[in-house]
């Protein structure tokens, strides 16, 4: 299944990234906490070269604790502050402006130095779509600036958003590349929904993350659907015609029964995947540090 969007906006929203990123002190990049790499624009550092960098792992109540400190420590490794945050509940949004004054320390005892204390600190805040990013500035700035919708492809100009009489927040669209190389960034994207559910094949999607989580979390299927004895894998069966089989038993034991007493597997696609998103199957994170290649 090959998955590629790129709606001809986010070609603008480049070319804005690239004129804006010389009126900005810092940039503040957004990840979803359960796909660091894939929700990582590729673009993001040759875009923003140089500036100072607060990596935002979001929605770490729905990611894996022990991945999640990996992943921070992973990202301090590189010289970029860490944040991290769940922003639907306001969790780790109150420390935001701190880190940011801890990340220019430097640069704002030089400006003092040069009389001009109070200068007012600009950051760019960069996302895929649905990571969260409207939610997060929200939450920073204490009121509804940024349109927050749990759909890909809402935020569509630039808005420079107050947080206090110092900090001011440029909310960039959120921005995809033009190709996915490793499918597996693809198959992530779709399964967090940051990609539009209309382009996609939702049965074969719920297939490979059935599939996925048989595999590499099998309690989460066997609490969430009341499969206490998950078919093996069989020896010559690839990630779909697996993922069906399961679908097949979470469906039955749903009861999704259509005409004739057949299993309704696109509706059990559809569930797992609101289920999955909506944190109801526990907290998964699906890539490790280890599978960067550097």
């Amino acid at each position: 299944m090959t998955i590629q969007w790129y709606p001809g906006h986010m070609t603008k929203t480049r070319r804005m990234i690239a004129e804006q990123i010389r009126n900005v002190d810092a940039v503040c990049e957004i990840l979803d906490a359960r796909i660091p790499i894939s929700s990582r624009n590729p673009d993001v550092d040759e875009l923003t070269a140089g500036k100072p960098r607060l990596v935002v792992l979001n929605r770490v109540d729905q990611a894996d604790p022990t991945l999640t400190r990996r992943w921070a420590a992973y990202f301090r490794s590189k010289g970029y502050a860490v944040l991290e945050s769940n922003a639907r509940q306001g969790v780790g949004t109150g420390k935001f402006a701190a880190a940011i004054r801890e990340l220019l320390a430097d640069k704002l005892r030089a400006y003092a130095e040069k009389g001009q204390v109070g200068r007012v600190v600009r950051v760019m805040i960069l996302g895929i779509p649905n990571v969260g990013k409207s939610t997060f500035i929200n939450q920073v700035a204490g009121r509804k600036t940024a349109r927050a919708e749990d759909r890909p492809g809402v935020t569509r100009g630039k808005q420079w958003v107050p947080v206090d009489r110092q900090l001011e927040l440029l909310d960039t669209p959120g921005i995809l590349w033009p190709k996915f190389e490793d499918q597996s960034v693809g198959l992530h994207l779709a399964y967090t929904g940051a990609v539009k559910d209309e382009i996609l094949d939702i049965e074969t999607l719920g297939c490979h993350l059935m599939s996925y989580l048989g595999a590499h979390y099998p309690d989460a299927l066997r609490t969430g659907y009341k499969l206490p004895d998950l078919p093996e894998r069989e020896a010559e069966e690839n990630d779909v015609a697996y993922g069906y089989r399961l679908l097949r038993s979470a469906g039955r034991k749903r009861g999704f029964l259509i005409s004739g007493g057949e299993i309704d597997t696109e509706r059990m696609a559809k569930i797992l995947l609101d289920e999955f998103r909506g944190g109801k199957l526990g907290s998964f994170t699906m890539e490790s540090p280890e599978e960067i290649k550097e």
